[in-house]
């Protein structure tokens, strides 16, 4: 048993190994070594941890400035309250309230309507109570930035406002020895144009400020680009006009704001019906297409009815246009800021075909067409805002008066003068740099520009 066992063994042992033929009678060349792979892999893994490396350096310092962030935050804040503090120190000393050649920085004048030509080139002093107050539709964005910045609720008087002021003024209360040959022909119909942040929309809030201020009934609509944008439209098949009826019941509202008294003491003088569309978001109600006023109504009634009927607000905004018109116990002024926006095209498009859409122009919106037109005995003003991006309007523009347009200017020279020496009342440019042959390269710089004067005012440095 024994030896058949290692006879087997034996046997076995003396057999060529597989393998090793194989190395042998193979033709094939040896295969290259696997070091490539191995050190390909290895610098693979070493761009990983450069880049992995730099990751964490970018992060490190994304989290420094992350840290740095909140502190220059702070520190504006601490900043603008020192300011704020100093200021309010600075009230208790008159003698800081010098403008250019010695002349008084602002002026005593206490109301609008006082206002003279002694009065130019010093600042008005607003109450910002009063101002919400009066002006309840909302303040222009140049003149909210203007108070932001200054941290005092002031404007510059300049001569383009009294103008503005004077022709409406000698409209409604002409003097007793008018002489035709002599001074500037009187418009009831004005269009404010002029260059970008020439305080076209300033002025038009001082004139409905002034006018309010007299008693008058005064249509403000400080954002006429809102007419035109947002909102729900539906086209009307009555009209074949487009109806904004969200609009329509901001507009109304904010009407009612600041003119509520006068509205309940004037009665309504179309007995007509008015006429229902969509409301807004609900559709059109069905086998209703008027409602008729109460006998004895005033316009109060009339705008509470477009407030609370959303069907009813539209035609109630285009009612209200026709009742304006006859209004004759007071001055009725219509005011309108971002006029030209009026003339372009709006934010609604309509369907043509299945893959086509046409866009609507602002005169095919209902409330639009109803308050666009100057060419009737109203008085109405609109001013133009560059902040809507229209672009150039033409000259003749249509169903405007032909010398209806008139242009606001920039900064003078004397202007900028008080202007520059307000801003150094208010602490926005340090006294060490101040100075005459400063505040002109800031004037000619900014091309008379109010906006980029406030600005640049801030960055003036000491003469070499």
């Amino acid at each position: 048993m024994l030896r058949s066992i290692l006879r087997t063994a034996t046997a076995t042992s003396s057999k060529p190994k597989p393998h090793s033929w194989t190395l042998q009678s193979s033709p094939i060349p040896t295969p290259p070594p696997p070091q490539y792979s191995f050190s390909s892999a290895r610098n693979y893994s070493v761009k990983n941890a450069k880049s992995t490396t730099a990751t964490k350096g970018k992060k490190g310092k994304f989290n420094k400035s992350e840290d740095a962030a909140p502190a220059q935050v702070d520190a504006a804040v601490s900043e603008a309250q020192a300011r704020a503090r100093r200021l309010a120190m600075d009230e208790k000393d008159p003698t800081l309230d010098v403008g250019p050649n010695g002349h008084p920085l602002f002026t005593s004048t206490p109301s609008l309507s006082l206002l003279s030509r002694k009065d130019t080139c010093s600042y008005f002093k607003f109450s910002m109570e009063s101002l919400k107050s009066v002006l309840p539709e909302g303040l222009p964005t140049g003149m909210v930035k203007e108070f932001e910045d200054s941290l005092r609720p002031a404007l510059l008087v300049r001569q383009s406002f009294l103008d503005l002021r004077d022709n409406f003024r000698r409209i409604v209360d002409p003097p007793l020895t008018l002489s035709h040959s002599k001074g500037p022909k009187l418009r009831k119909q004005v269009v404010l144009d002029g260059p970008v942040s020439c305080g076209k929309s300033i002025a038009l809030a001082m004139l409905v400020h002034w006018a309010r201020d007299e008693g008058w009934l005064v249509f403000y609509v400080p954002r006429g680009r809102d007419w035109t944008h947002g909102g729900f439209f539906y086209k009307n098949p009555n009209t074949g006009l487009w109806d904004t009826p969200l609009q329509a019941e901001n507009v109304l509202k904010d009407f009612l704001k600041w003119n509520e008294s006068h509205l309940k003491q004037l009665p309504c003088q179309i007995s007509d019906p008015i006429p229902l569309g969509e409301g807004a978001g609900v559709g059109q109600l069905k086998d209703v297409d008027n409602m008729a006023m109460p006998e004895g109504s005033t316009l109060y009634d009339l705008v509470n009815t477009g407030i609370k009927h959303t069907h009813a607000a539209v035609g109630v905004v285009v009612r209200l246009r026709k009742e304006l018109s006859l209004v004759k116990n007071i001055p009725v002024l219509i005011a309108i800021d971002q006029y030209n926006s009026w003339f372009t095209f709006s934010e609604y498009e309509e369907a043509v075909k299945v893959h086509s859409r046409r866009p609507v122009h602002a005169r095919e919106l209902t409330m639009v067409n109803a308050f666009r037109s100057m060419m009737h005995d109203d008085m109405m003003v609109g001013a133009f805002s560059h902040s809507t991006a229209v672009g150039k309007l033409r000259k003749d523009l249509p169903d405007v008066p032909e010398d209806a347009r008139v242009n606001c200017p920039r900064y003078t020279l004397d202007e900028a003068a008080s202007v520059c020496h307000y801003y150094l009342r208010q602490r926005l440019v340090q006294h060490e740099v101040f100075s005459e042959e400063n505040w002109k390269k800031v004037y000619f710089l900014a091309n008379g520009n109010g906006s980029e004067m406030r600005g640049l005012v801030p960055f003036m440095r000491q003469s070499a």
